[in-house]
């Protein structure tokens, strides 16, 4: 049985509490404040189409591009369906936000050390057996967390009983092979602003297709990637060490004199 998890969200119930966002920030250690955009301090947000409030956050896609993508392996899909980013691997090339096709992935630009920012899917609350912090504080049942396939029959099953209520279709289920995400809504996706021209084929399939056709360029551009981040940080340690140099010897002509 595939115990894949994921989230199901019905647009209809969310009434813009801002719940969600609120339990995200506590949970992530994030910035408090309302956001309407998702930002580096912001991994979910809600949006208003007209009255209909639409979370936005990563769709944890089942085969993620952004780790297609990544010439490091900075980011990682789970068994359980969070795909996971490692800061400690990143070298800032910024390929994921150009290649996720929910337009994700946000860059902390401010930062002396910037790291990309995304929702982790609450990666540590599930292997632990609980809900993420979002859907555990979602007052209205709007967002429902468990298996995928159980949410999958589940969102078929309201959108049977009310089918006058319900567009029929569930947003996730096929979209780039399949995200974690899924939403289903009583106002036409693309009027809140839902890219429904995706295919439904896997974009890393796609990628890999285009790539395997150029390894040497894919193996060069890796590593020129990985020599820039190097070189960066090489030249910050140099310009601490000099700094330090120069206070002992100020320290040192302070003593003599």
């Amino acid at each position: 049985m595939n115990t894949k998890k994921a989230m199901l969200i019905d647009i209809t119930l969310c009434i813009g509490c801002n719940s969600c966002q609120d339990a995200c920030k506590k949970a992530n250690n994030l910035a408090e404040g309302g956001e309407k955009k998702l930002s580096p301090s912001a991994y979910t947000a809600l949006e208003e189409h007209d009255g209909v409030f639409v979370r936005r956050m990563c769709q944890h896609c089942e085969e993620p591009t952004c780790a297609s993508v990544c010439p490091v392996g900075a980011f990682t899909k789970t068994p359980e369906g969070p795909v996971l980013y490692d800061e400690n691997k990143c070298i800032g090339c910024r390929y994921c936000m150009q290649a996720c096709p929910f337009q994700v992935p946000r860059y902390e630009w401010s930062s002396t050390y910037p790291r990309v920012q995304k929702c982790i899917f609450c990666h540590g609350r599930i292997t632990q057996g609980l809900q993420p912090a979002c859907a555990e504080a979602c007052p209205t049942g709007a967002t429902k967390f468990g298996n995928r396939d159980d949410l999958i029959r589940e969102a078929l099953e309201r959108i049977k009983t009310e089918p006058t209520k319900y567009v029929n279709r569930i947003y996730g289920q096929h979209e780039v092979g399949g995200t974690s995400i899924l939403y289903i809504t009583n106002v036409p996706f693309e009027q809140l602003g839902f890219k429904t021209e995706l295919q439904a084929t896997a974009l890393p399939t796609l990628t890999w297709n285009a790539l395997s056709k150029i390894p040497g360029v894919v193996t060069v551009g890796g590593v020129f990637l990985y020599g820039i981040w190097w070189i960066t940080n090489r030249r910050t340690e140099v310009q601490r060490f000099e700094r330090k140099l120069a206070e002992m010897e100020q320290r040192s002509n302070g003593n003599h004199s």
